[in-house]
């Protein structure tokens, strides 16, 4: 019977050592309570932390600018500081990968990311985000799907410029201010240039215009225009304008014409129709040309969409319009004609597109 009891008091206090000697381990670092287990869960994830939570934009939305926002991960079992990875997509194709970033805050309890990345305007598009902390990655957000900004850009033969944002691609002359709709040019001298680093042979210039109309001061006054290069635009052999005529033009104000100059010297003149414009009133211009065949200008009111009040189509005579350097305006530089027949002044741009593609789904 003792040998018994002697044997169960052994095993009693040996038991008893180890978990003594458990308890006096030092504490687990963060980094170990953070990292877990070597094995990755089922999602790939080998952080211990909660999804991100998509934020801004999401539903579809479409920004001005493009902010990734997302309510920040929780730990699970301690509190450190995170840094994040956000990927955008395009269906399957990850087109803009940020890497691990800094958790740049977006109020307490969230963070945000401004993506460095070239996104085609009014494209749909999915985005999510992860935590991430000494190499172990969380589990990635749900996607969230946004279209992208019909931000401004010239590029080859194309540009795009909303003038909605305060800012322009182009470059302003004369006297102008942004407002609220976009960017008013304020004098004769006004206007916006664009220069395109490949020559558009075939394709539309287009831009909404508001304000002017045959009560501004003008007479062959220009809405929109273009040019080869840098010279008088009145005798340039790549002239184009668009015109809408002042109130000091004795043929009747508010007439709309056109010019198209295809480098052969040969002045191709639309016919002059009066019509009665509202200030108040946005209206769509835009001209449209092809290789080798014809050009035609239209005016529409309240938007590219709305009734036209203006169609006129000449033919090319087989010529290419190709100015090279091709350079177009909002307004014209003043020619020989003197102020009175370059930028009509008054109008309130926005939404502006040259190129060889369908016009962007502008925000209205």
């Amino acid at each position: 019977m003792s040998r018994t009891f002697s044997l169960c008091a052994a095993t009693a206090l040996f038991a008893l050592a180890i978990a003594c000697g458990k308890s006096n381990q030092a504490p687990t670092s963060p980094s170990s309570a953070v990292q877990g287990d070597s094995a990755a869960a089922p999602d790939g994830s080998t952080l211990k932390a909660t999804a991100p939570v998509p934020v801004s934009p999401v539903n579809g939305a479409q920004p001005d600018a493009l902010v990734l926002v997302a309510q920040k991960s929780q730990m699970k079992f301690t509190d450190v500081p995170l840094s994040y990875q956000f990927q955008i997509r395009s269906g399957g194709t990850v087109v803009y990968d940020s890497q691990i970033v800094g958790g740049g805050g977006s109020g307490p309890n969230n963070v945000q990311h401004t993506p460095n990345v070239s996104l085609t305007p009014d494209g749909t598009y999915t985005w999510r985000a992860r935590a991430a902390f000494q190499g172990a990655l969380g589990p990635w957000s749900s996607d969230a799907t946004f279209k992208a900004p019909v931000g401004g850009f010239i590029r080859d033969n194309e540009l795009v410029d909303p003038l909605t944002g305060g800012r322009t691609v182009g470059q302003i002359a004369g006297p102008a201010q942004f407002t609220s709709e976009g960017l008013r040019l304020d004098g004769h001298e006004s206007h916006v240039t664009y220069v395109l680093p490949a020559t558009l042979t075939a394709g539309q210039f287009s831009v909404m215009v508001k304000g002017a109309d045959e009560g501004s001061e003008g007479d062959k006054s220009k809405i929109f225009s273009m040019q080869q290069g840098f010279d008088d635009i009145t005798t340039n052999s790549y002239r184009f304008t668009g015109e809408l005529r002042g109130r000091n033009y004795g043929g009747g104000p508010g007439s709309i014409s056109c010019r198209m100059i295809a480098g052969d010297g040969v002045s191709r003149d639309c016919e002059r129709e009066q019509r009665n414009f509202d200030s108040s009133r946005w209206y769509f211009w835009k001209v449209s040309w092809n290789a080798g065949a014809s050009f035609s200008m239209e005016v529409r009111a309240d938007g590219e969409n709305g009734p036209v009040i203006y169609a006129q189509t000449r033919s090319l005579s087989g010529r290419t319009y190709r100015p090279n350097p091709h350079v177009l305006y909002l307004g014209a530089p003043i020619g020989r004609g003197g102020a009175l027949d370059a930028t009509l002044p008054g109008g309130t741009y926005k939404n502006v597109y040259a190129g060889p593609n369908a016009r962007p789904a502008f925000p209205q």
